[in-house]
């Protein structure tokens, strides 16, 4: 990965490192719920511990207005330090004289976080006053924090453009993903997108048709498409005053020599409820008083043989309403034999987008995916064409 400045260029002995982290991770009394970002940064942290830098800590939790103890991060840092297996010391602000006499007591190999970034309006504003303050506590600067790389606040872009700044290790593995993903992939590439509405894709399906061979297109939006197509969609979600958006789209794909696959079968039901009865209609058959809620069969069958047929996928988004069984069928089918595909070396699957990773989780095949995303809003702007700030400021 070149065109990015990493740690393997960094000369982190006995210097104070500025590391911005993802600790924006669920609570529930006080206890972290779901540790997978602060077990994807420890990594970076042991490095450059190891290597004798003094690691200091940035992150923001939730989304305060001013200073709220409801977020702070300081139950964060007993997580950090329980997973770490090294004790992680706390400042409760994360700027002026508490922050910078936590960080004159760091020696070699010490680890610090610094109070939530968020309650400084000036993080969000990416004020130069606050980038800084925050750039007077190191002399280096590391993000390993790709989900929070779209948005230019002071604490994932302003501080590197002061600070000689560099990707920590998972936000080079995320950026190596992303590059063999959409970037310089292995062809055929093969997207599944999925989801509830059209409206919050459009940006990232016209992208899209542009850059892969075939575009799998599921859930809710799919409806969307087979409305605009001519055919009834019963009582399925549809977005049907973006009928013209769909067949647009549908046309650039005809002109990009992208292949639009639409489900040919539904499985559909009177209501949406865990084990509703449900029958499986062909696409031009859907009866008017119910609605799809899971591509059928042979749908699934199509969807795997595009995936035969790839060398790359990427995925955002479930082919059906996945929560409710048996509404998860096709999205099972399709992402096993997606993970066997990859584990049989014949596919490089990339996947990201938090119900994504919810349905990869639930048919239990996310370990086998050879990436899976937990940045939500970035992984979608990377997906639909955009630079990303907290990237671009890493460029070689």
């Amino acid at each position: 990965m070149t065109a990015f400045r990493t740690l393997d260029q960094a000369d982190v002995q006995g210097k104070r490192v500025l590391v911005r982290v993802d600790l924006n991770v669920p609570m529930e009394n006080g206890k972290v719920t779901d540790a997978t970002r602060i077990e994807r940064v420890l990594p970076t942290i042991r490095e450059i511990a190891d290597k004798g830098g003094k690691v200091i800590l940035l992150a923001h939790f939730g989304r305060p207005k001013g200073r709220d103890p409801k977020e702070s991060l300081k139950p964060v840092a007993e997580a950090v330090s329980l997973h770490l297996k090294k004790n992680v010391a706390f400042a409760d602000d994360c700027i002026g004289e508490v922050a910078e006499k936590a960080v004159a007591a760091l020696k070699g190999g010490d680890v610090l976080l610094l109070e939530n970034t968020r309650f400084h309006a000036g993080e969000e504003k990416n004020d130069p006053a606050f980038v800084s303050a925050l750039a007077k506590l190191g002399d280096l600067y590391v993000n390993d924090a790709f989900s929070a790389a779209h948005r230019a606040h002071a604490s994932t872009e302003g501080l590197a453009r002061v600070l000689p700044a560099y990707a920590g290790r998972t936000m080079q593995q995320e950026l190596d993903a992303l590059t063999k993903g959409l970037e310089a992939p292995k062809r055929p590439v093969v997207a599944i997108v999925g989801g509830a509405k059209v409206s919050t894709k459009i940006d990232l399906l016209e992208n899209l048709v542009t850059k892969v061979d075939a575009l799998v297109i599921g859930g809710g939006m799919a409806n969307t498409f087979v409305h605009a197509t001519g055919l009834n969609v019963g009582k399925s979600l549809a977005e049907k005053d973006l009928a013209a958006t769909a067949l647009r789209i549908i046309e650039k794909a005809r002109t990009s020599n992208c292949a639009i696959i639409l489900p040919v079968d539904g499985v559909c039901a009177y209501e949406f409820k865990a084990g509703a009865v449900n029958h499986t209609y062909g696409i031009d058959a859907i009866p008017e008083d119910q609605m799809i809620l899971d591509v059928g069969s042979q749908s699934v069958e199509r969807i795997n043989a595009a995936i035969n047929d790839a060398a790359t996928l990427v995925w955002n988004g479930p082919l059906g309403a996945f929560e409710i069984p048996p509404f998860d069928q096709g999205t099972v089918a399709a992402a096993r034999h997606a993970a066997q595909r990859t584990k049989e070396g014949k596919l490089v699957s990339v996947a990201g987008g938090g119900d994504t990773v919810a349905a990869l989780n639930h048919a239990g095949v996310a370990e086998n995916f050879t990436y899976v995303s937990t940045a939500g809003g970035a992984f979608l702007e990377w997906m639909e064409g955009k630079a990303l700030p907290g990237v671009e400021a890493l460029r070689a």
